[in-house]
């Protein structure tokens, strides 16, 4: 190493030390050193110079300059010694304030009930399902040629027999995205349900519970309970339980019989 520069990478040590830079986010370990430094205020619009000792975190928040910071090493004609260094930190309140703002956001979605969207009937027509408020719910995707049609429709009419006059609502979205088990039209799908397994629970237009085109009510049913590598709709008749306010309170796989969540039901309509 050249002996000029060594002064050079000295001062520029002595500095990342102070900094803190050297240390990993979270290490508690603060470096000070004095140094003269302009602070702006963001709020009255004035500056300050003092001379200062200020303790450094791994993410300061003000910008600083120290123009006449000298060696301490040896002497030098480096003119990077002689007229200072300027050194700039990117002030994290603009990040605070994003990061806020985001939180403010999910808050926000997260806000969000059943309540607030409006899907299409069977007929086509607009159903807001606000008209559910203060009912319990039962959301399945159903399907008319599935391994799981006969015995799901089956119970699912049990269900909403024995519960019905309590406060409670079965909700069924026809979707024909697995197995292409469900390619009938809407009058196609009403009339199987209502006539073979004498469906009385709404029955609404046929939806995507995947993929780009997935229906608002399904990512707000997803979002809820499935996280991010786990919100997949797994297959036809899976299940989500609503509270009386709009809240998925429970999630069941297409395989759990509908007669097994009486319990949760019972739970929810007692609350």
């Amino acid at each position: 190493m050249r002996a000029e520069t060594r002064p050079i990478l000295a001062c520029v040590w002595i500095l990342l030390e102070a900094a803190n830079l050297r240390y990993p986010v979270g290490q508690r370990t603060m470096a000070t050193m004095p140094f003269s430094a302009t602070f702006s205020s963001p709020v009255r619009g004035f500056s300050q110079s003092k001379q200062t000792t200020a303790s450094f975190s791994p993410l300061p928040s003000i910008c600083f300059s120290a123009p006449s910071f000298k060696c301490c090493h040896r002497s030098s004609k480096s003119t990077f010694l002689h007229r200072g260094f300027s050194l700039q930190f990117a002030s994290i309140s603009a990040f605070q304030s994003k990061s806020r703002s985001f939180s403010i956001y999910a808050g926000t979605a997260t806000e969000k009930t059943l309540h607030d969207f409006t899907v299409k009937d069977i007929e086509g027509k607009d159903a807001p399902l606000s008209k559910y408020k203060g009912k319990v719910l039962l959301i399945v995707n159903v399907a008319s040629k599935c391994g799981l049609t006969t015995s799901n429709y089956s119970e699912l009419s049990q269900l909403y027999e024995k519960y019905k006059n309590q406060g409670f609502e079965i909700l069924a979205f026809p979707c024909n995205q697995f197995g292409g088990q469900e390619p009938g039209s809407n009058s196609e799908i009403k009339q199987f349900a209502c006539t073979r397994f004498k469906a009385e629970f709404p029955i609404f237009d046929k939806v995507d519970v995947n993929g780009p085109n997935t229906a608002p009510v399904y990512q707000f049913l997803k979002s809820s309970t499935g996280g991010i590598f786990n919100d997949l709709i797994k297959w036809n008749f899976e299940k989500f339980l609503v509270d009386k306010n709009g809240k998925v309170v429970e999630r069941y796989t297409p395989t759990t019989s509908p007669l097994q969540i009486g319990k949760d039901i019972q739970k929810l309509l007692a609350a």
